[in-house]
């Protein structure tokens, strides 16, 4: 059951991220959101980590998955950004929620026992995140996409999957707070740093408290997934990408963001899908 919490925490927490940081993105940009939110979350975490000292299980082994728990979410950001640049957001934002599934894929593969019915109803909740992702039709028609896009965000799918398996391994040997250190603190040396030194890091007192929200929240996500993989990375791992439809529905809440009859139907089979992973867990 503390895998379905921890799934359900985080993709509550990262649909937190995701509106706070398409707010921000608007007012200072998306670089500069991604370098803060990625400073506040090391704020955050990197005291806990120093506080609890060097794990004694931080060998060779452990900094392997914590490298590719780190890099992958790095290299999945900016290939999505790279995606959002060329392609529709519409296109982008379903293919690379799949995440979650590429994550469970990975675990099965390494040996996490899974059940032939908790997979089928994993599977059902994917199909709905790809569906409740979707936006109406007419944002699909509007020509302009670039068919690269779909590659791009596919390869982010990929990349966030390894990135999720890998921190959920991490989190088996290591502290939380270590496990969920180095996309922070990659993202500070890779993003925060050469924008703060290039000048770019701007930051407006109407951005601030979004960019806070946003860190906060991503921080908040990955440890309840980091909890949730310690009892099972594939079904901690499908749940936290339903990150994708709870934004999608709350956009339309907040924001008046019409969802499309896939999506409506996404949600439901979502609701579906968890309630019957729940039942088979219990």
């Amino acid at each position: 059951m503390w895998a379905i919490i921890g799934g359900l925490g985080a993709a509550c927490s990262w649909a937190i991220t995701t509106l706070t940081a398409a707010r921000s993105s608007r007012l200072i940009g998306a670089p500069a959101t991604l370098a803060w939110v990625m400073l506040v979350g090391l704020v955050v975490v990197g005291p806990v980590a120093l506080a609890e000292g060097k794990p004694a299980a931080l060998d060779g082994h452990a900094l392997v998955w914590l490298a590719v728990s780190g890099g992958g979410n790095i290299v999945g950001l900016l290939l999505v950004y790279t995606a959002m640049r060329i392609g529709k957001v519409g296109v982008v934002a379903p293919l690379s929620s799949t995440e979650g599934a590429v994550a469970a894929l990975i675990a099965v593969a390494a040996g996490e026992h899974l059940r032939v019915w908790t997979g089928l109803a994993l599977g059902v909740i994917v199909f709905g995140i790809v569906l409740a992702a979707r936006p109406p039709a007419e944002e699909l028609d509007g020509g302009g996409h670039d068919p690269r896009a779909a590659f791009f965000a596919l390869a982010a799918a990929g990349s966030f999957g390894a990135s999720l398996y890998a921190t959920g391994r991490a989190s088996l040997d290591l502290p939380i707070a270590w496990a969920v250190l180095p996309p922070r603190l990659l993202g500070v040396a890779f993003m925060t740093i050469p924008l703060l030194l290039l000048g770019r890091l701007r930051l407006t007192r109407a951005a601030a408290p979004w960019v806070v929200l946003g860190g906060l929240a991503e921080v908040t996500g990955f440890v309840s997934y980091a909890i949730g993989a310690r009892h099972g990375i594939a079904i901690a791992a499908v749940l936290g990408s339903q990150f994708a439809a709870i934004s999608a529905l709350a956009a339309g809440l907040l924001f008046r963001e019409r969802l499309s009859r896939a999506g409506i139907a996404g949600v439901i089979v979502i609701a579906a899908g968890v309630a019957a992973v729940s039942a088979l867990r219990a």
